[in-house]
């Protein structure tokens, strides 16, 4: 396996991580699945649909986002929001990242020069 490759496959399992707090963030304003795929790619979390909408049902499921039918237009749209749960569980994801990060840094300010 390429360096490439290798460095893609950690990338993805990295993001993967990721992309619920992503999801439970962006949710506090209401979004149907097609607009948050879009809003998640533009700000650098891709996510393919077949992983997207699986994870939206099972949050959903979970108790993490609650969702509602707008048939306004005409095509039918299931918006989906963020739950007190939800919000919950994104400060707590939130805290953690925060110190993750701080971690890493402190790691890496510790590495040898030639090193990351």
């Amino acid at each position: 396996m390429s360096m490439d490759e290798t460095t893609a496959l950690h990338v993805q399992e990295l993001r993967r991580g990721t992309v619920v707090l992503a999801c439970l963030v962006r949710l506090a304003t209401p979004e149907y699945g097609y607009a948050l795929l879009e809003t998640l790619s533009e700000l650098g979390f891709s996510v393919d649909a077949g992983t997207l909408y699986p994870l939206l049902r099972r949050l959903e499921k979970q108790g993490l986002l609650s969702s509602a039918w707008n048939t306004d237009e005409a095509r039918p749209r299931k918006f989906y929001t963020t739950s007190a749960l939800g919000h919950e569980l994104a400060a707590s994801l939130t805290t953690e990242w925060h110190a993750i990060d701080e971690s890493l840094r402190a790691l890496k300010a510790r590495a040898p020069k030639e090193g990351i």
